[in-house]
């Protein structure tokens, strides 16, 4: 009994192994994707390669149990069955498979949406600005020579004296040092960094499709592929696209206006000048004082400091997010596991009919009818280059397991 129920698992794991109908493997080398996702795909590798380790191990059991399949009763296998499908699920195989189908995994494309956002282009700023003092000049009146007083008859005594008198007052002379600027130069952000999913090279189901240098996908005539959405298979790489920055350049205070006092001393000259020494004993005559007129400079208002509030500026930018797509799907496919040659002319007859050439109807699926195929996908916006389910139902042709 225990020979039985190792046949039976070994059948039913490799059942569900061979259904996935796995024909590629997968390598990254983009320097771009991250530790983390390099960890997480490296893990994704060795499951793989486990997987076909075990699927080797599973052929040789059943090939060496195989004569002893017929004793085990049909009740334990359906039990034993339901089983190996709890284990496809959690391995991530496509649900709910039956026998004859195959399935082969797509990268849905990324569907993303543009918005605009207000940022900053020049923070609010001020400038301290020196309003300079005002003044004007006056005239003020100097003493040249004081009164003296003149005798007749008897005329009064003089003597001759030499005196300092004042000119022009002391000035203070303010001077103005201008501010001191400086431009700058520094990098804003316009759109910050994203990851994004990208097919590697490689597409599920062959058929000639290579990456060329400049990173687009032809197919097997060298043509370039220009539909929606690709079959990938297993191959994806992880990218990271850098943010984008712009540099602006403004002007900073490095010093601030700033004034300076320069004092101007007092000017006076030496006068000489007669006095009475003794007064005149008759008459008197008065001699009036002389003055003379000269300007002053004299200040008005003081300089005082004015500060001045720069508002922000703003500018709109573009952000790129993704709304939906970016995952992988399981879809059922023809491939040479589950198709016929009747089944083949079928589609033949079907590409025909709809105006695309597939060239001879003789049940082979040649390059002719490849490219009539991907050319009826194409137009009707279907996944390109696999024989799927959508493509089937849409020729009319249908597919019994």
């Amino acid at each position: 009994m225990n020979y039985k129920r190792a046949l039976m698992a070994a059948a039913g794991s490799m059942a569900l192994l061979v259904a996935a109908c796995e024909t590629t493997e997968t390598g990254y080398s983009d320097s771009s994707v991250s530790s983390a996702e390099s960890a997480r795909i490296a893990d994704l590798e060795r499951q793989l390669n486990a997987a076909r380790s075990q699927n080797s191990s599973l052929s040789t059991q059943v090939t060496t149990l195989r004569t002893e399949v017929s004793s085990s009763s049909s009740s334990s296998y359906a039990s034993s069955n339901a089983s190996y499908d709890s284990i496809a699920a959690s391995a991530g195989y496509p649900p709910n498979a039956r026998a004859g189908q195959c399935f082969s995994r797509i990268l849905i494309p990324e569907i993303t949406e543009t918005t605009t956002e207000q940022v900053i282009d020049q923070p609010m700023s001020t400038e301290l600005r020196i309003i300079g003092a005002t003044y004007e000049f006056v005239q003020e009146q100097i003493l040249i020579k004081e009164e003296s007083v003149r005798y007749v008859v008897i005329p009064a005594e003089y003597e001759t004296i030499t005196e300092q008198v004042l000119v022009q007052a002391e000035l203070r002379e303010v001077i103005v040092i201008p501010a001191v600027y400086e431009e700058i130069t520094e990098e804003i952000l316009v759109r910050p960094a994203y990851t994004t999913w990208k097919p590697g090279e490689g597409l599920i189901g062959g058929g000639g499709y290579r990456t060329g240098s400049d990173g687009r996908i032809y197919g097997p005539d060298g043509q370039l592929v220009t539909t929606m959405i690709q079959p990938t298979g297993e191959i994806l790489c992880k990218v990271e696209v850098p943010p984008k920055y712009k540099t602006i350049t403004r002007t900073r205070l490095v010093t601030a206006e700033t004034t300076e006092v320069n004092i101007i001393p007092a000017r006076y000259d030496m006068i000489t000048k007669q006095v009475i020494s003794h007064a005149p004993r008759v008459e008197e005559i008065i001699i009036p004082a002389e003055y003379s007129m000269v300007q002053v400079r004299q200040e008005v208002t003081p300089a005082y400091e004015e500060t001045i509030t720069i508002p922000a500026t703003y500018k709109t930018i573009e952000k790129v997010s993704i709304v939906s797509g970016g995952n992988l799907d399981w879809r059922e496919v023809i491939c040479d596991t589950n198709s016929t040659p009747e089944l083949i002319a079928q589609v033949q007859a079907s590409l025909a009919a709809a105006g695309y050439n597939p060239g001879r109807s003789d049940g082979v699926f040649g390059m002719s009818t490849l490219r009539a195929m991907e050319s009826y996908q194409r137009a009707n916006g279907f996944i390109v280059g696999q024989l799927t389910m959508e493509t089937m139902n849409a020729l009319g042709v249908s597919h019994i397991h």
